[in-house]
């Protein structure tokens, strides 16, 4: 911890396990804690020990797996069951046996908790929150278990119980109003001094606060260092690698993490961005590890298709007519169904075509896919490919789980006695959309392939066509020609 003086708390391990579909395991934890004590956090809530298994396995594991840098590893557990001494519920014992160094204990302080009445009495909760403290309890953190409350209301909630007890207070919030993050700030503003959330706001039904807003808010807005000098920094990174491990898609317009978070897309917009980012932009993205980008798309003006070159490092600037010729041509194409801003690597190509730095590396004769149901039900589909690379007559085949698979297959197949790196070449993500205007099997279809070359990055093309096959062939070959281009390779 940077000092006692204000803590962050994560709860992500155990109140974001909760989350509907979200299912950790030991390993998945271990490696997740690591994530959250780079980040900087001062406690990292494991689970429950001795009511779920696998938070008792967890903490046995992580006292010889875990060398924590930042964080203290926090038990969660409840209060004696009614009519059983503490020193005797096995409950509270598991808690002692964890070898946490910290426990955080689940009170009811609601008598609608505690009676089932339909009725609110502030007089119990706070005796609750004045006896927890004489019982040695170093804070007490209030809950918004239910997510209802809203900033105004939970501000002068926390200002009452801290003017009426004078304990020291944390503050828990859930997301159920999208005030999770908004509530924990205010929570702040009135007096506590310890805050809790989770990693991308992980948590059952609309989540929990998310940490990642929580603790960026408190720094760069309120001026208040809670993570060390090098956390923030790691954040954006750290937010996706945690998505990794939970299998749980990010969100790409999650604030300050995302990969929208500090994305331009509107003309208007990217004229701004290119006299001042900090037009549209409320903070410097670099300042959590993210990154500023501009979407190339139909509402693009020239001063976008300028930034975006530069991004890519193509300078633009004083090149007015390739700017005008792209800008148009985006324009055409998106009219048609392209979509450039989630295709990144389909632009570059097409700028490069009308900086006249394209490359050819192979020009296809034909190709065709044939899809073959066995007797037993089995599909099987087999592709032709015939091409010339280098002065060459190439022809492959390739067999797949589907057509774009063998497709995939031949071409590379065919391509690879040419150029070899690309056996390193994989689809990593395939989508498919039906444009909006068109339906039916006539429909225009655009399709979105994502490749990886295996140095861990990746890039996206995309291909529009009414037939998906011949859609899929377009992305699949931008896909090849842009991973060659990436290798460095010259034609001849």
């Amino acid at each position: 911890m940077l000092d006692d003086t204000f803590h962050v708390y994560d709860t992500t391990l155990r109140d974001g396990a909760q989350q509907e579909g979200l299912n950790l395991s030991v390993a998945d934890k271990l490696v997740i804690a690591r994530q959250l004590d780079e980040l900087g956090v001062g406690f990292i809530e494991g689970g429950w020990p001795g009511a779920i298994p696998k938070d008792t396995e967890f903490f046995r594991r992580a006292a010889t797996e875990l060398d924590l840098k930042h964080a203290q590893l926090a038990a969660f557990g409840a209060t004696r069951r009614p009519g059983v001494k503490a020193a005797d519920d096995p409950l509270v014992a598991a808690l002692r046996e964890s070898g946490a160094p910290v426990v955080t204990l689940v009170a009811k302080s609601h008598d609608r908790h505690v009676l089932l009445a339909l009725r609110s009495n502030p007089d119990y909760a706070l005796e609750v929150v004045r006896t927890a403290v004489t019982a040695g309890a170093d804070l007490v953190a209030l809950c918004d278990t239910n997510g209802g409350m809203m900033p105004n209301e939970l501000g002068d909630v926390v200002a009452a119980v801290a003017g009426a007890t004078r304990s020291r207070l944390g503050i828990h919030c859930h997301d159920d109003t999208a005030c999770g993050v908004a509530n924990t700030l205010v929570a702040v503003d009135a007096g506590v001094t310890h805050v809790q959330g989770t990693a991308n706001g992980y948590g059952e039904r609309a989540g929990n606060a998310n940490l990642f807003s929580v603790v960026a808010g408190l720094q760069l807005k309120k001026g208040r260092q809670v993570l060390p000098e090098a956390g923030l920094k790691e954040m954006a990174r750290i937010a996706h690698q945690i998505s990794e491990v939970t299998n749980v898609a990010p969100d790409t317009h999650q604030p300050y993490v995302g990969l929208s978070a500090f994305a331009h897309k509107a003309g208007l917009h990217a004229s701004a961005v290119k006299v001042d980012p900090m037009l549209y932009q409320h903070i410097d993205p670099a300042l959590v590890g993210n990154d500023m980008r501009m979407l190339v798309s139909d509402m693009a003006g020239r001063a976008s298709v300028e930034l975006k070159g530069r991004e890519l490092g193509y300078d633009l600037s004083g090149d007015k007519d390739t700017i005008g010729r792209v800008t148009d041509r985006v324009k055409d194409m998106e009219a048609r169904g392209y979509t450039f801003e989630a295709a990144d690597a389909s632009f570059e190509l097409l700028l490069r075509d009308e900086l006249g730095q394209r490359h050819e590396y192979f020009a296809v004769e034909s190709w065709r896919v044939i899809v073959e149901r066995h007797p037993e039900g089995r599909m099987t589909s087999e592709a032709t490919v015939r091409l010339t690379a280098k002065g060459e007559r190439l022809v492959a085949v390739g067999e797949g789980n589907g057509p774009v698979n063998a497709l995939d297959k031949a071409l590379r197949a065919a391509l690879e006695q040419i150029y070899p790196e690309l056996a390193a070449l994989e689809l990593t993500d395939y989508k498919v959309r039906i444009l909006a205007g068109t339906h039916g099997t006539g429909a225009v279809t655009r399709v979105l392939i994502e490749s990886d070359d295996g140095t861990g990055d990746s890039w996206s093309t995309v291909g529009v066509d009414e037939n998906i096959i011949a859609a899929s062939w377009h992305a699949l070959e931008e896909a090849v020609t842009y991973g060659l281009l990436r290798s460095g390779r010259e034609p001849s």
